[in-house]
């Protein structure tokens, strides 16, 4: 079988999905989906690339896009480009797990800046303000008080994408110091982890030097995940999640899940399992 693997940023996650690829008797490459030019104006075959593709592009609208195209083309993709849209856009993905019916912080929408003073005297201060797509905590924005996120929503209007006109405002959920990122390969968790807010930071992405320990997710716990990645349609997903006064909160679902800070804290190897299940999708 020949998996193709596509990135538009080469890190170390793709290099070890390569490996394990190989380790598991396929032909598998590395392609770099910026240097790609695709006909779409008729239904073509697959242009070389492969049995399969298990997409890695960080860009949230090439992975959507390209998958799209590929899908097009009859070849199955990892993960499917209606997962890879309800993944990507946050407000999507609340809406998805909110009528799956899975706990998640108190969400609101403001469709334009003068109604965001309603949203926050709903939800209250302290209050988060996270762009509708993005990864790694970008934009991600602790507003204490009205001053601070009148500031966020000033900032907010000047730039040019229409989409960052809308406010997607969420409580500041009191936890521990720590959030928990699972892994997960179609129905197997391959990986559970605590990760620590480095110091001065309130945000725990390891992309911004948080810091990951492996742990064993309770039956409660297990369950919600599953469910919130069956609710975005399943696949090769990260499913992250807190711990609140009133029990767990499933916050995201990612699309093009990191798996390096986790790996570092875990024993059995994730890209392998990853690719298990990648493998398995080719098979049907």
């Amino acid at each position: 079988m020949q998996l193709t693997i596509l990135f538009d940023r080469l890190r170390w996650e793709e290099k070890a999905l390569k490996k394990e690829g190989e380790n598991e008797g396929c032909e598998a490459s590395l392609l770099d989906a910026k240097g790609l030019v695709l006909e779409v104006s008729t239904p073509r075959k697959r242009n070389g690339l492969g049995d399969l593709a298990l997409q890695r592009c960080i860009s949230h609208y090439r992975a959507l896009y390209l998958t799209k195209i590929l899908e097009n083309m009859s070849l199955e993709v990892v993960n499917s480009s209606a997962v890879t849209e309800n993944c990507g856009n946050k407000l999507l993905t609340t809406l998805l797990l909110g009528k799956a019916r899975i706990p998640t912080p108190k969400t609101y929408i403001a469709l334009t800046p003068d109604t965001v003073p309603q949203a926050a005297e709903a939800l209250g201060f302290p209050l988060v303000m996270k762009p509708m797509t993005g990864s790694w905590g970008r934009m991600v924005s602790l507003a204490r008080d009205g001053e601070t996120l009148q500031s966020m929503v000033e900032l907010r209007e000047q730039l040019q994408n229409p989409a960052e006109h809308m406010y997607y405002l969420q409580e500041f959920v009191k936890r521990p110091p720590r959030d928990i990122r699972a892994v997960v390969a179609g129905d197997e968790i391959a990986a559970c982890v605590y990760r620590y807010a480095p110091e001065g930071e309130w945000r725990t992405n390891v992309a911004r030097g948080g810091i990951s320990k492996a742990f064993k997710p309770d039956e409660e716990l297990q369950e919600l995940i599953h469910r919130a990645a069956q609710a975005v349609g399943g696949g090769v997903l990260g499913v992250d999640a807190m711990e609140s006064r009133d029990g767990y909160l499933i916050h995201e679902v990612n699309n093009t899940v990191e798996f390096k800070g986790a790996q570092s804290a875990t024993q059995g190897s994730i890209p392998r399992k990853i690719i298990k299940y990648v493998l398995s999708r080719g098979k049907k």
